[in-house]
């Protein structure tokens, strides 16, 4: 013990001197070089932040070491500087709890060693790897004498007869002792803390002892975790670096216990491990992260001018999506879908985050969290959101509830709403998978068994189940979620490796829509034959397909008129549901000369949508309509007719250019394709903006057919049209009139 604390001591000894010696190194490197002094005092602000960061870090360690071990009146005392997590709940505290979990912790501790070397050592070695960090290894695992400490604890009461549902505050502020090796070198992790929600779900409740069949734990969100390096790993506990080790750790908890993932325990053998490990979804939750407006300005530019490029973040529990980047735009519109799946309608939230995307280190625009049961109470939900922890900044979602449903007829609503979406990533319907083992694999090597592990890939997802170490018997015992663009034609990939030598062992391909004619859309361990001649090469496996329901949709579905409405073209047209118009009044036009009061000048002496004299300027067809689903205004352009010429027999290059109104950009700006050679062209091009149904009515639709030309385009003729004037959807054609012309 002396010798192990003595290399301790001489590794933090190596580790101090190693960065000092880089750090002067570097200051006499500039010297030697005559460069400026500002090369002086970048290194300096540097180790002088970093120390700031270690010291900070190391402040808040203490203190929420104190509120772990310490009694009530002294963490009072410094109630200012504890983190945020450390209050005193509302909930009922169970400190008799907290005394039988010291008087088990030095056991918990034998019990947490074998587990963590089992399950957490082979994750966060692949999870490390990422990083091009590998030969990583647990050498010791020591929890310390400081147990974990529950806060406070909630037993449900409006749950299902068979289970017992409780969510307890947890946290650990140990004096833990964990070595690790990585690449050869020792290194460590100390002053490890972790607070978060558990949920332990005891079920079934069955008629013999032990009364309880088994129990699931997980966090119902991503828990806080923070932790020290130590030893030569120090040398990485720098900021940036330590945040993407951090990252590293937080995924490798997350994949274990984090939902969808759940830690299962069997108490009696007759419970099926089938029954705790398979996953039951509440619903699915459909995300429209629309835009964002007055979003804080945190680059700088040559040019003196502030600016950000922001992007948006989802997280619920494991599950994480994340928008495109929109460069330099506080006002981003980001346009962008997700689907979480829900397994936990109680307890669970979704994180939205704003970050600023810069070469280094992301900056921080703010972050707000919603309740997903209120979510799910409203169905369908239209907001903007005031952005947490900066001075400004809002953030436009739209949300939809989405149930589960195992009745096939309701695959047709759910397909054609994917289908009004435009959205390929769409889904309908989800698969769980359970798999449970497979029985005389073949054996890649005479002389050793394999590693198998199952990897099952639809689509771009892929999901990979634990190795189990030298059988050809292997028991998995499993369950993963895949979402389904289309049942009817989706294929599941099924392959099971040798982890020692990544050789296929077996391969299948497997049509989902083979469930749709099963009672209750699922298959109970279906046993598959790997290898044709070989009968008792098999897997054993369950399937449950679930199908998207919208209840609102379905009732638009069944009240939905058999006949679409007349078009030029029956490819650009979508047949939209009353619920996505703005009104169904009869049409109205007028003309966008008459509002001379609005933030554009418009320089006419009458009616744009009226011909002037003797002069003629032609018609353009268009159909209009708004998609509340999608937040869009859909413009089709058909064609362009009655256009008058000095010379009547020469053709033209003709397109057509819009502008939402009255923004004056690139975001706002459409326009076809040029059809060349014509007079009287036919387009049929369908146009799309990006509007709120709350902006839709303060908005001018600038239309303006062109001809294009080698020099300068010329205007031949222009009308504008006033939403709000206007009853969607329309299909008219419309008189154009001479170019307005804007002050």
């Amino acid at each position: 013990m002396a010798l192990s604390d003595s290399n301790e001591r001489l590794d933090s000894l190596f580790v101090r001197i190693v960065k000092r010696v880089v750090f002067y190194g570097l200051l006499y490197s500039i010297g030697y070089a005559n460069w400026s002094m500002t090369w002086v005092l970048i290194p300096a602000l540097i180790v002088t932040l970093s120390e700031e960061y270690a010291h900070t870090k190391k402040k808040k360690r203490t203190f929420a070491k104190e509120a772990a071990s310490g009694k009530e009146k002294e963490i009072i005392e410094n109630w200012g500087e504890l983190p945020f997590w450390v209050v005193f709940p509302d909930v009922e505290r169970a400190e008799w709890l907290n005394k039988a979990v010291k008087q088990c912790w030095p056991f918990i501790n034998f019990y947490a060693r074998d587990l963590i070397k089992t399950y957490v050592e082979n994750k966060l070695k692949k999870n490390l790897e990422k990083y091009s960090l590998k030969g990583f290894h647990f050498e010791r695992i020591i929890l310390g004498s400081t147990p974990l400490r529950t806060g406070g604890i909630v037993v449900y009461d409006n749950v299902s007869r068979e289970e017992i549902v409780m969510d307890v505050d947890v946290s650990y502020a140990g004096d833990c002792d964990i070595k690790f090796r990585l690449r050869g070198l020792l290194g460590g992790i100390k002053n490890f803390q972790m607070y978060g929600k558990l949920r332990i779900v005891l079920k079934p409740l069955i008629r013999h002892f032990p009364l309880i069949g088994g129990v699931q734990l997980f966090f119902l969100n991503n828990p806080d975790i923070d932790f020290e390096l130590d030893g030569i790993a120090g040398i990485l506990d720098v900021p940036g670096i330590n945040e993407s080790l951090r990252k590293c750790v937080c995924a490798t908890v997350a994949s274990l216990m984090v939902l969808p993932n759940k830690f299962p325990v069997k108490f009696t053998p007759e419970v099926s491990s089938e029954q705790l490990n398979t996953p039951n979804p509440a619903g699915v939750l459909r995300v429209h992260v629309i835009e964002a407006k007055d979003l804080v300005k945190k680059d700088i530019t040559f040019t003196g001018k502030s600016k950000s490029d922001p992007y948006a973040q989802l997280v619920v529990g494991e599950q994480s999506f994340k928008t495109e980047t929109i460069q330099s735009n506080v006002n981003p519109k980001w346009d962008y879908w997700c689907e979480f799946v829900i397994l936990e309608s109680t307890g669970q939230e979704i994180l939205i985050t704003v970050w600023d995307e810069d070469a280094t280190d992301d900056e921080f625009l703010g972050r707000v969290s919603v309740d997903i049961a209120s979510l799910i109470k409203a169905e369908l939900s239209d907001m903007w959101l005031v952005l947490e922890d900066v001075k400004h900044g809002d953030i436009h979602i739209r949300t939809n509830w989405l149930t589960l449903s195992t009745d096939y007829s309701n695959l047709k609503a759910a397909l054609y709403e994917s289908q009004q979406l435009q959205l390929s990533h769409m889904s309908s319907a989800l698969l769980i998978v359970y798999i449970d083992s497979a029985t005389n694999l073949k054996q890649v090597r005479a002389s050793t068994k394999p590693d198998p592990y199952v990897q099952l890939q639809l689509g771009r997802q892929i999901k990979t189940t634990n190795s189990v170490m030298r059988t050809v018997n292997p028991v998995w015992e499993e369950s993963f979620i895949f979402m389904l663009t289309n049942p009817d034609s989706d294929y599941l990939n099924l392959k099971i490796f040798d982890a020692k030598t990544e050789a296929e062992l077996s391969e299948i391909s497997y049509n989902i829509s083979s469930i749709c004619t099963k009672d209750n859309l699922e298959v109970e361990k279906e046993v598959l034959r790997l290898e044709y001649g070989k009968s008792d090469r098999k897997l054993i496996w369950s399937l449950h397909l679930k199908i998207f329901h919208n209840a609102n949709f379905q009732e638009y579905l069944e009240k939905r008129p058999s006949s679409r409405a007349s078009s030029s073209s029956a490819d650009t047209i979508e047949q939209v549901s009353d619920s996505d118009s703005v009104s169904s009044d009869s049409t109205k036009y007028t003309s966008r000369s008459s509002r001379r009061h609005t933030r554009l000048s418009l320089r006419s002496s009458s009616s744009i949508s009226s011909r002037l004299s003797q002069e003629c300027y032609g018609d353009i067809n268009l159909t209009m309509r708004y998609s509340l689903q999608r937040q869009r205004l859909i413009v089709v352009v058909h064609r362009v007719s009655n256009l008058c010429f000095e010379d009547p027999t020469e053709d033209k290059d003709i397109y057509v250019k819009l502008y939402l109104l009255p923004e004056r950009c690139k975001a706002t700006k459409r326009k076809t394709k040029v059809m060349k050679g014509c007079r009287e062209p036919a387009f049929d091009k369908k146009l799309e903006f990006l509007v709120s149904q709350d902006e839709i009515n303060e908005r001018y639709l600038e239309v303006s057919v062109i001809e294009e030309k080698v020099i300068k385009n010329e205007i031949l003729g222009q009308v504008i049209i006033e939403l709000k004037d206007v009853s969607l959807p329309l299909t008219k054609s419309f008189e154009l009139g001479p170019r307005v012309r804007h002050d």
